[in-house]
């Protein structure tokens, strides 16, 4: 039996485990935009080809995270993290091994449809074996965890792709997730499923104006920041004419970013929550505006990265907090529709991103990211203004979300 000081203890130890569970999922994620210009020398393919690695990612896991969670709606939530991280391992095996291009995409899929799952149910489980009152920092860690994947997931796995080539990159992400997997069936205690909803949540849910203004908001933000962010590898190197090391600096700039959202959030959400978002998300707009006129200011661009990424974050952060905060009663669902339409925003913004890139050139896809963000924050206020008054009344659930 475990003295009070050693269960906080341990309660810290879950909540980093999980940190860095995020880490890995959100590196190899996101990897191929480190990657893309390698692997499309690999297969013979263009840059603009291959960024549908991503959008393919993406929809997979839009497409399933709902389904999944109701499926699994009932699974004890150990139990269940052993078969995601299972599944995420023999996917990047596979990729390892890919022998063309189109094995490459399947064993992305596979890698998904853990993702699915996983992110359905990572930000409830965090809390749930948090420290007490720590409930709203151990978010704050999982997110600082997708940020480490940006600081060092991404530029690493460059440097990695580039020494000793990106399927050197891929088994080593996989190498890391069984450690963890490891990890988690030790310490992990039993997680039962709760307050998870089930499918006649889903019309309770969809019948929330406020979730569905972040739906819709976190589809139209996401597109336009992975309009430009999908493609900032080739963007920096034949825009920006930097060399490869300058844009893996891009690559950890935006990264270290996410740490400073963190603590901004972590500042500043508590008491002003609206203003918060709000200046995230215009930051966000005059970022991607400004992406193509000091393209070729090395200095201000490093800024911009900057600025860019703690908006990002920020404004992720936000969201997630929200869709928590409005389905008390069925987190893992509203969190599953959420990772949803968040991933549909990656690859709608992937695949928007390279259809810029073909047809109007690689230079413009920050003024079409700056456009969807502005169309975002609209929907934002409009839909703040109008139904705020129907946002759910504190209680025991979303007050212990709160803290």
């Amino acid at each position: 039996m475990l003295s009070t000081k050693n269960m906080t203890k341990m309660a810290y130890f879950r909540v980093v485990l999980f940190a860095i569970a995020a880490f890995v999922a959100n590196t190899t994620e996101f990897i191929p935009v480190a990657l893309l210009s390698d692997i499309g020398k690999s297969f013979e393919i263009p840059v603009s080809k291959v960024g549908i690695m991503i959008t393919v990612y993406a929809w997979v896991v839009t497409i399933m995270s709902l389904p999944f969670m109701i499926i699994f709606s009932k699974t004890e939530r150990r139990k269940l993290l052993m078969v995601v991280f299972t599944v995420f391992i023999l996917g990047h095996i596979l990729s390892a091994l890919s022998w063309n291009f189109e094995v490459l995409i399947i064993s992305r899929i596979c890698i998904a449809l853990s993702h699915a799952v996983f992110w359905s149910i990572t930000a409830s489980l965090v809390m749930r074996v948090a420290p007490k009152g720590k409930k709203q920092q151990a978010l704050a860690w999982l997110t600082l965890g997708t940020a480490m994947a940006l600081i060092l997931g991404l530029p690493l796995g460059r440097i990695i792709g580039q020494l000793l080539g990106w399927r050197v990159t891929f088994g080593l992400i996989g190498l890391l997730a069984f450690i963890i997997m490891v990890l988690m069936y030790k310490f992990l205690p039993n997680l039962k499923a709760k307050n998870t909803g089930s499918l006649s949540s889903v019309p309770i849910v969809l019948k929330r104006p406020l979730i569905l203004g972040i739906f819709a908001l976190t589809a139209t933000a996401i597109v336009a920041h992975f309009t430009a962010y999908s493609y900032i590898e080739p963007f920096m190197i034949q825009i920006s004419h930097m060399s490869n090391d300058m844009a893996t600096l891009v690559l950890l700039i935006f990264g270290i970013s996410g740490i400073v959202a963190s603590w901004i959030f972590g500042r500043f959400n508590p008491k002003y929550p609206n203003i918060l978002m709000r200046t995230a998300l215009i930051t966000l707009m005059i970022s991607l505006l400004c992406l193509a006129p000091l393209s070729q200011h090395h200095i201000f661009m490093y800024a911009l990265i900057f600025l860019w990424g703690v908006s990002i974050s920020c404004l992720g952060l936000c969201m997630m907090l929200r869709i928590l905060l409005y389905a008390p009663d069925a987190t893992d669902i509203a969190t599953a529709m959420y990772s949803g339409m968040f991933n549909l925003g990656i690859g709608g913004g992937a695949l928007l991103g390279g259809i810029v890139m073909d047809r109007i050139g690689l230079i413009n896809i920050g003024w079409v990211g700056a456009l969807l963000t502005f169309i975002g924050l609209i929907i934002h206020l409009t839909v703040h203004y109008r139904y705020q008054h129907t946002a759910p009344q504190p209680n025991h659930r979303n007050v212990e979300i709160l803290h």
